[in-house]
C-alpha cells in the first residue's frame, strides 16, 4: 500500500479579508480589506508611495498590530485567537526583523547584539550565544564577532541587524527599507546577503523604495491609500 503523500506546508502568511481602522475622530482606514497569500521560500517586495498603507502593512504582517476585520494566519495558527502573550511568543518565534535603522546598542559586541533578538525567549543563554554566531556566519561576520557597532561599516552593521532577525530562526524575514542608509556599495552587499537568504528557502517580504531591491523579487505588491494591489 503506498503511503499518502505529505501534505503541502500551509502558506506562511494568510490575509483573508484584513483590514486596520485607526479609530477617531474620524477614523482612518490605514489598510483596506486585503487577501493574499505569501507561500513559503517567497520573496515579495511592497512598494508604493510614502504615506499610501506600507508601515500599516508591515506592523499587521509583523503581529505589532492587530486587524480590525477579516483573519491573518501565519504558518497556518489563526493569530486572531491568541490572547496578547501567545501573539508575542509567536512573533519571536516565527518573525525576524530588519529596519533601515540597524537599531544595534553601542557598546555591545556585533555577537552580544545578535544574541538580544533571543534574551526573552526560553533559550538557555549558552544556546543564545551559540545561535549568534551561528547567525554571524551565516552573514560573513564571524570575524567580526568581537567588534561593537562603531567599528563596523554600515554595511556590515546592517548584516548584524540581519544575523539579529536569523538568530530565532524565523520562517518570516520582514524588511523596512534595508538598503536605505547604506551607499551605493554596501547596499548592493547586503542585496547580495537577502538573495543567498532567498536562495536558502526563507520567506523574505521587503518593504522598499529602491528599484533595485524590487527587481530581485519574485513577486510585488503595490500599496496605494490602503489598498494592497496583487
Amino acid at each position: 500500500m503506498t503511503a499518502a503523500p505529505d501534505p503541502a506546508p500551509p502558506p506562511v502568511i494568510e490575509f483573508r479579508g484584513v483590514a486596520l481602522t485607526y479609530p477617531g475622530p474620524p477614523p482612518v482606514e490605514a489598510l483596506k480589506e486585503c487577501d493574499l497569500t505569501v507561500a513559503r521560500g517567497e520573496f515579495v517586495a511592497v512598494v508604493g508611495p510614502s504615506g499610501s498603507g506600507k508601515s500599516t502593512f508591515l506592523n499587521v504582517a509583523g503581529l505589532l498590530d492587530t486587524p480590525t476585520r477579516g483573519r491573518y494566519l501565519l504558518d497556518g495558527i489563526d493569530t486572531g485567537a491568541l490572547p496578547d502573550r501567545s501573539r508575542t511568543a509567536l512573533r519571536g518565534r516565527r518573525i525576524g526583523f530588519v529596519f533601515q535603522s540597524f537599531h544595534l546598542l553601542p557598546h555591545r559586541t556585533a555577537l552580544e547584539n545578535t544574541a538580544l533578538a533571543m534574551l526573552y525567549t526560553s533559550v538557555p543563554r549558552a544556546e543564545r550565544l551559540a545561535r549568534a554566531a551561528e547567525a554571524l556566519a551565516r552573514v560573513g561576520l564571524s570575524p567580526r564577532a568581537d567588534a561593537t557597532p562603531g567599528h563596523l561599516s554600515g554595511g556590515e552593521r546592517q548584516r548584524v541587524a540581519i544575523a539579529r532577525a536569523l538568530a530565532g530562526r524565523p520562517s518570516l524575514l520582514l524588511c523596512d527599507e534595508p538598503t536605505g542608509n547604506l551607499d551605493s556599495e554596501n547596499a548592493a552587499s547586503v542585496l547580495a546577503l537577502l538573495d543567498e537568504l532567498h536562495a536558502a528557502g526563507l520567506t523574505l517580504l521587503v518593504i522598499t523604495h529602491d528599484r533595485d531591491v524590487a527587481a530581485r523579487a519574485g513577486r510585488t505588491l503595490t500599496i496605494r491609500d490602503g489598498l494592497v494591489h496583487t
